[in-house]
Parts: C-alpha cells; sequence; structure tokens
C-alpha cells in the first residue's frame, strides 16, 4: 500500500502572490499523480484543511507564499520540525489559554495555527497527524489586494510543480549514485 499524500495549496488568491499555492496545485493538477496522493486546492479554508488531516496521511505538503526575505520567486521547500513546540500557533496570532486549544480566526488561518488544530483534533479524536509536513513555499513579491500572481512568482509555478512531482516520485540516480536533478532545500 502506498503512503497517503496530501499536498495543500493554501493562500488568498485576491492578495496577489498570496495566490501561489492555489496556483501551484491548480498547475500540479494536469499531471497523472500515484495512487494514494491527493492534490486539494484549500484556499483560505485552513479549518477544512485540520479537518481533512484527519483522515490519515503519512505526509503533508503544504504549498503557500512564503516570505524568507529572498529574491520574489525563489523557493524553499522546508520541513517541518516535530517535537515540542511543533504545531503551535505563530507569534502573532493569540495565545490559548492553559487547558484551551488555539483560538481560531477563519480569515487568519496560518499553517502553524491549522497544525496546532490537528493536534488539538487529534488529542481529542485519537486519529493520528502526518508523520511528515513539508512547506513547499514561494517567497512573494507583492500580496496587497489584487488578483494574479507577479511576474517572477508566475514564472517559480512549474518549477514548484516539479519540485512537488520529485517529491512523490525522485529521480533516479545516475550512474555516480547522485540524484539527476536536485531539489533545492532551505534550513
Amino acid at each position: 500500500m502506498n503512503p497517503r499524500v496530501l499536498i495543500a495549496g493554501i493562500g488568498n488568491v485576491f492578495l496577489g502572490d498570496d495566490g501561489f499555492g492555489v496556483e501551484t496545485v491548480r498547475a500540479l493538477s494536469a499531471h497523472p499523480l500515484p495512487d494514494g496522493v491527493e492534490a486539494v486546492d484549500f484556499g483560505v479554508r485552513g479549518v477544512h484543511l485540520a479537518y481533512q488531516l484527519l483522515d490519515g496521511y503519512d505526509t503533508l505538503v503544504l504549498v503557500d507564499a512564503t516570505a524568507r526575505g529572498g529574491e520574489p520567486g525563489t523557493l524553499y521547500l522546508i520541513e517541518v520540525e516535530a517535537g515540542p513546540g511543533a504545531g503551535t500557533a505563530s507569534a502573532g496570532a493569540p495565545a490559548a489559554g492553559p487547558g484551551e486549544g488555539p483560538v481560531l480566526d477563519g480569515h487568519h488561518m496560518s499553517p502553524d495555527t491549522v497544525l496546532a488544530l490537528l493536534g488539538t483534533l487529534c488529542a481529542g479524536t485519537g486519529a493520528t497527524p502526518p508523520r511528515r509536513t513539508l512547506v513547499l513555499g514561494c517567497e512573494p513579491a507583492r500580496v496587497e489586494e489584487g488578483i494574479g500572481l507577479s511576474a517572477p512568482v508566475a514564472a517559480a509555478v512549474p518549477e514548484a510543480v516539479r519540485m512537488a512531482l520529485d517529491l512523490l516520485d525522485p529521480p533516479a540516480p545516475d550512474e555516480a549514485g547522485a540524484p539527476r536533478r536536485e531539489l533545492r532545500r532551505t534550513p
């Protein structure tokens, strides 16, 4: 049985480059995916994503605009660390009180808030969160009101699709044993 993988496109298409994840998953849908792999446009429906993850996935790939200070259009592959503090709300999110779950605001569901909600849901239902969570991110040029990606972010979408496909089916090694294509990773 193939491990289940969820590739989740997230972001707001009405905020320029914040729609990167949605556009990348749309482009990915033109490619055949292995059994057990789902690519879904969640947009701004973070609560829906958290509940979908209760269905049991081995790996979650979040595709999103990710501001890390690089040049617009730069792609990042980030592995989310498991352990203490993982899945907690971001510094900008309201903190939950003792014994409370994450504070939810359906209009501001960042990936870390979704993961915190998932942790709460798993604790309450006995479900298991994904074993591995990755973020396939792109440095945005602009995230103000407006529909459509900037030129550098739009140009990064095909490479992001290739990176996602490589995660699902890593390229065969060359004669020396090295991968023919290498994913760009960031710490």
